[in-house]
């Protein structure tokens, strides 16, 4: 099969690797699509992602695939059913995993019925991220499904930050995951919610996301505005971008006992904290690394409110690209940080 591979230089390239393959528990998975992820994806093209020293590495977290294959006691999944979050597990031809999402070939794991036969956390079968391998309806756009990975991971976060009604908050960043922390605090009652973005673009773009207020702090003072609309400062203030400055910047906006919450990743994993502007409480929150425990109970209330059409996973789509052409999207992706979703089709 054709895998997108990344070398340790930071070379991109479709290379051919064997199949995966996959187990009595699990099944064969043919990819559909996979979304492109700025904060994994390009942070191990670069070598910047903490903790990530295996390469060649087949990239791609963020897919959907249908079932072909399955092994015997795979009970709960079914030929034809289209799954999230198949990925590639240890090394195929001397290819590391980078989840390998990126690949014409896939595997995942039937955790019920892994469950059912006693074999679940803590047996040698089993991994936490089974759990998020979930089964979407079989008519769901495939090019707007890959946003349900990124849902899931920002509603975990969410809950992890113990986001609460009538809660103010601050979001900086308004790409997929900026616009989805917006989104989904809005859904989750919070208020008033304020965007803080880099580009005017950015500003329309975050208030159709249900911001209440959306400031570019490249022209703005942020602090004078943010203040305006909440004297005291706010609850919660979000990282959703990467930046160690945004942890200084939220020092002067957050309430007592307020909250600066970093969900995008740094490439930069130290700096100097200056907390003398900072209430004399308040908390730092770190959740970097999405439990996929946390995706998968965070499942149903997405897709409820995909349902009942609150939450539009097409609108959070700008780019789509064959996967024959996935080296020029990575080309584009690399020059353009204004887009929103960029996802690569296999059918």
């Amino acid at each position: 099969m054709k895998s997108l591979i990344v070398e340790k230089n930071g070379t991109l390239a479709v290379r051919d690797i064997a199949k995966p393959v996959y187990g009595e528990y699990q099944a064969l998975v043919k990819m559909v699509s996979c979304g492109i992820c700025r904060g994994t994806d390009l942070k191990l093209i670069h070598g910047e992602f903490k903790g990530f020293d295996t390469y060649p590495a087949a990239l791609g977290h963020e897919g959907v695939g249908r079932v072909v294959e399955k092994g015997p006691l795979a009970r709960h999944l079914n030929v034809g059913d289209l799954v999230l979050l198949p990925f590639l597990e240890g090394m195929t031809d001397d290819v590391h995993s980078g989840w390998g999402a990126f690949s014409e070939y896939a595997v995942v794991a039937d955790s019920k019925s892994l469950l059912e036969d006693g074999k679940g956390p803590g047996a040698p079968e089993f991994s936490e991220a089974y759990y998020a391998q979930q089964v979407l309806p079989a008519d769901f756009d495939i090019v707007a499904a890959p946003m349900i990975v990124t849902f899931r991971e920002v509603l975990g976060a969410c809950k992890r930050f113990n986001f609460r009604p009538n809660a103010s908050v601050v979001v900086f960043g308004a790409g997929p995951v900026g616009l989805t922390f917006i989104q989904f605090a809005k859904l989750l009652g919070m208020g008033p919610v304020i965007a803080a973005v880099t580009s005017d673009a950015k500003i329309e773009e975050a208030l159709q996301a249900g911001a209440d207020y959306a400031f570019n702090s490249k022209k703005r003072d942020l602090t004078a505005e943010v203040r305006n609309v909440c004297k005291d400062g706010v609850d919660f203030s979000v990282d959703a971008v990467g930046k160690n400055e945004i942890i200084n910047q939220s020092m002067e906006l957050i309430a007592p006992y307020g909250h600066i919450c970093i969900y995008g990743i740094s490439t930069e994993t130290n700096m100097r904290l200056d907390w003398s502007k900072a209430p004399y409480n308040w908390h730092l929150d770190f959740n970097q690394w999405p439990s996929k425990l946390d995706e998968s109970e965070s499942h149903r209330q997405i897709m409820n409110w995909i349902e009942c059409g609150v939450l539009k996973p097409e609108t959070f789509v700008s780019k789509v690209y064959s996967f024959d052409k996935i080296l020029e999207a990575f080309e584009m992706i690399s020059q353009n940080s204004g887009l929103k979703k960029t996802v690569i089709t296999f059918e």
